[in-house]
């Protein structure tokens, strides 16, 4: 309580009172300045909680929005991670449709070599501008862009392709028919010896092999890979007029003429069913396989022949002509094809095509 003090002063009386009577009464006496010290410092103490009071909110928000901008940011980071390895699989599924459509054009590109027809040539797609913000996934996306061009150029060969063999098919059905297509063998092929030059197995000397060689076992059916007539059958001798010298070495001999294109011949053969004279269909049977001739082994000799402009039956290489397997090499066949001259060393067909029913000497039955 305030008191009066000599000289017109005041003090501020303060008395604690402690709870056991048995204590004394505490007297404290503050002057008026030290009244007026403290009152300011409790002011200053009330505006400090004020002032506190008011930030806190703001600071708070602030500490409690870094800690969600925080957590969005590793959202957003986990996002984009997703998002990427999405498009590295759209990527890879992209690599796989233009492995698959390259491996069309190819087999296409086989049929157009058979039938003679000019290859269809893609259009051009302009490649597309990718614009924006870089990105640590800007190469996989450029990547995509170029795959996805890639793939639309392939497709629209494709379907110009189809097109065009749809066509072809639909106004030549006899030549449809009568172009080898198809493996004279059924099951797995198993080349033994390719088309070109190598060195003889016999003379080891320089030859050219201007069929393929395909391994089987003894008696396996041999089927006509192209519709015609059976213009050779049997033996061919060691020297005769009109023959050539060395067909002899084949052994039994089928020979089909396909159409006024191609001729087809099959060596090396075991049983001959068929005669000269008799029409047969792709996928009939024409002999066995076996071992006859120059032969180390059984397998079939297979040979494809196409008429020229100058009406000169030239050998081709068959794998072209086998239209139902796929070979490892098939880029660099078709290359080879469209790209190497027409032969002009190879043995002549064991008679003029268009001879039909002649005599021929089958082992030692006589057979027309």
């Amino acid at each position: 309580m305030p008191g009066a003090s000599s000289g017109g002063r005041w003090s501020l009386e303060v008395q604690i009172h402690p709870s056991d009577i048995r204590q004394r009464v505490r007297y404290f006496f503050l002057s008026r300045r030290q009244v007026t010290v403290l009152a300011f410092l409790a002011l200053l103490y009330l505006a400090g909680i004020a002032l506190a009071a008011a930030v806190a909110p703001a600071v708070m928000g602030e500490l409690i929005g870094g800690l969600t901008n925080g957590g969005e940011y590793q959202g957003l980071i986990a996002e984009r991670a997703r998002q990427g390895e999405r498009l590295r699989t759209l990527a890879s599924r992209l690599d796989r449709l233009d492995h698959r459509a390259g491996d069309l054009n190819l087999r296409l590109g086989r049929v157009f070599l058979a039938y003679g027809l000019p290859p269809v040539r893609p259009r051009a797609q302009a490649p597309p501008t990718v614009s924006g913000p870089s990105s640590i996934y800007a190469g996989d996306i450029e990547q995509g862009w170029r795959l996805q061009t890639r793939v639309m150029e392939r497709l629209d060969a494709l379907d110009g392709s189809l097109d065009a063999v749809s066509a072809f098919e639909g106004a030549h059905p006899d030549q449809a028919r009568t172009t080898p297509s198809v493996a004279p063998l059924r099951g797995e092929l198993i080349l033994v010896g390719g088309f070109g030059g190598r060195r003889s197995p016999f003379t080891h000397e320089p030859e050219r092999h201007t069929g393929v060689d395909l391994a089987a076992p003894a008696g396996t059916p041999i089927h006509a890979t192209a519709d015609g007539v059976i213009a050779f059958a049997g033996q061919s001798p060691i020297a005769g007029a009109g023959h050539g010298a060395g067909w002899w070495r084949y052994g039994n001999l089928v020979m089909v003429e396909n159409g006024e294109g191609f001729v087809t011949l099959f060596g090396h053969a075991d049983k001959i069913e068929v005669r000269p004279g008799q029409r047969v269909k792709r996928g009939d049977r024409l002999a066995t396989v076996g071992n006859t001739g120059w032969s180390a082994s059984p397998h079939l000799y297979y040979e494809v022949r196409r008429k020229g402009a100058d009406g000169v039956y030239r050998p081709l290489d068959p794998l072209i002509y086998i239209l139902d397997h796929r070979w490892p090499n098939e880029e660099q066949l078709l290359l080879k094809a469209r790209t190497a001259p027409p032969l002009s060393d190879f043995e002549p067909l064991p008679f003029p095509a268009g001879r039909r029913g002649l005599k021929m000497k089958q082992g030692s039955k006589e057979v027309r």
